[in-house]
């Protein structure tokens, strides 16, 4: 498995603009993506986490080149207070 581990901040008001977007990823049925998690901090509720998982690396990266993928982001992007600090790799373990 690959993924992503996203760290980023709203700006403020958006978290409903940003539980809308991501409800409107699962209909999409994005080749080898399995699961997209968002954290909100307990410390400051306006910084999130997200955790992004896919099938393997090269599902990760098609899905990275996608130009609809491009526009999703740009969506995401203009909720947000600055870029998000992004750290991809492989995932070693996964456990229930």
């Amino acid at each position: 498995m690959y993924g992503t581990v996203a760290r980023f901040t709203l700006k403020p008001g958006m978290e409903a603009k940003l539980t809308e977007e991501m409800k409107s990823y699962e209909s999409l049925n994005i080749d080898g993506h399995i699961s997209t998690t968002v954290y909100r901090m307990d410390d400051n509720p306006n910084e999130f986490y997200m955790a992004v998982i896919f099938r393997d690396k090269a599902s990760y990266q098609k899905n990275a080149d996608d130009p609809e993928q491009d526009k999703r982001y740009q969506r995401l992007r203009a909720l947000l207070a600055a870029d998000p600090e992004w750290h991809d790799g492989e995932i070693i373990y996964s456990g229930k």
